[in-house]
């Protein structure tokens, strides 16, 4: 008989940063449940039992599993934002080090620089993101089938598109709106891609050079219509 999959851990703050408040560990932990269970495990009674709290905590906090999922959506937006805030601010005109280094003054004009940031966005999420993505498209399709989550779920949504839309506009996109939904869409399709696709677990390795060269296609071919 198979073990059931543990939920993940939620992580740890980062060095100067407070600990979480506990709608923020509620949320996390709830993402968790749903990255190893999928929505089915996601219960306000799972998330006090593996967020150690109280039992009754969740329901306090968020009374409805909708508003729990809603709580999801919006953290998982901080979360990727957050992602995209460590790589560089592209549109600020510097490039990040994903490692953890000093920061590369590029200039945000050059795709390279760009591809290489949204290469290296990728990269966190094919590797360490890998299950809060899995939760991200679980919880996506909730949406879908829940009339009471679309305006949370847009809501969610925006923050990443508005952030694309500045660094194509930076590249030249006149149109940068209309060109953010196309590599939004572009960068969705490759993470489920890679992650649930029927090829996911025969692939090697998540490659930094192949994901920078995938990501300088990707740009291109969206300044080639919104340019």
């Amino acid at each position: 008989m198979s073990t059931p999959a543990t939920p993940a851990t939620p992580s740890a703050p980062r060095r100067g940063e407070r600990s979480p408040d506990r709608r923020t560990l509620i949320a996390d932990t709830a993402i968790g449940l749903v990255a190893a269970s999928g929505l089915r495990g996601l219960t306000h009674r799972a998330v006090d039992g593996a967020a150690g709290l109280p039992a009754g905590s969740t329901s306090y906090y968020f009374r409805t599993r909708t508003a729990l999922i809603a709580a999801c959506y919006q953290r998982l937006a901080e979360l990727d934002l957050g992602d995209v805030g460590d790589v560089g601010d592209l549109d600020g005109g510097g490039l990040g080090d994903l490692d953890g280094g000093g920061p590369s003054v590029l200039p945000v004009a050059d795709r390279d620089a760009a591809a290489a940031a949204l290469a290296g966005v990728l990269y966190r999420w094919l590797t360490v993101g890998r299950e809060r993505q899995l939760a991200r498209f679980e919880l996506s399709l909730e949406a879908a089938r829940n009339p009471a989550l679309e305006a949370d779920f847009l809501r969610a949504g925006q923050g990443p598109r508005a952030r694309a839309a500045g660094i194509l506009a930076a590249l030249g996109a006149d149109r940068p709106e209309e060109a953010a939904e196309l590599l939004v869409a572009w960068t969705d399709g490759l993470l489920y891609d890679r992650l649930a696709g029927a090829l996911a677990r025969s692939r090697v390795a998540p490659d930094r050079a192949e994901l920078t060269a995938v990501a300088r296609r990707m740009i291109d071919a969206v300044l080639a219509h919104h340019g």
